[in-house]
């Protein structure tokens, strides 16, 4: 099972490497630390894509919006399960992310426990659930 995380905060990147590994130690994790990074990640893989991705909206070169957009039009990689993992919680940017077809959307929690509870959230989902798009108000996950 691999899961890609693309985000240009290296603390944050950290923290959900370790949390991952502390929950789902069988589960292989790639990290990009941009959109265009990821992009090329994406389109030079083996035909068999991530189980899900996480990805951060705000970063340098390429932003999550913007790498979403794209994964959603490309017919070799619009299938993938896409987690929004921001920062904000403003309800603008969750709309418009739910709109552009991400699967769900997390704040980024404030401590490593919650954090270690939101990707356990997100891997206990079977292949079903994570890849159909939930009704609006389900979109959001809290672990709080």
């Amino acid at each position: 099972m691999t899961i890609f995380l693309t985000d240009d905060d290296s603390d944050d990147c950290m923290l959900f490497s370790e949390a991952l590994r502390e929950s789902h130690s069988d589960v292989s994790l790639n990290v990009t630390t941009d959109g265009v990074k990821l992009m090329e990640m994406l389109h030079e893989m083996p035909p068999s894509p991530p189980m899900v991705l996480f990805l951060d909206l705000n970063m340098p070169r390429k932003n999550g919006f913007e790498c979403l957009d794209e994964i959603r039009k490309s017919p070799n990689l619009k299938d993938i399960p896409i987690i929004i993992f921001s920062t904000s919680s403003n309800t603008d940017i969750i709309d418009r992310t739910y709109s552009q077809g991400a699967n769900y959307f997390i704040s980024k929690p404030n401590s490593f426990v919650l954090l270690k509870k939101a990707i356990e959230h997100i891997l206990s989902f079977d292949s079903t659930q994570l890849n159909k798009k939930p009704l609006r108000e389900k979109y959001v996950i809290n672990v709080a």
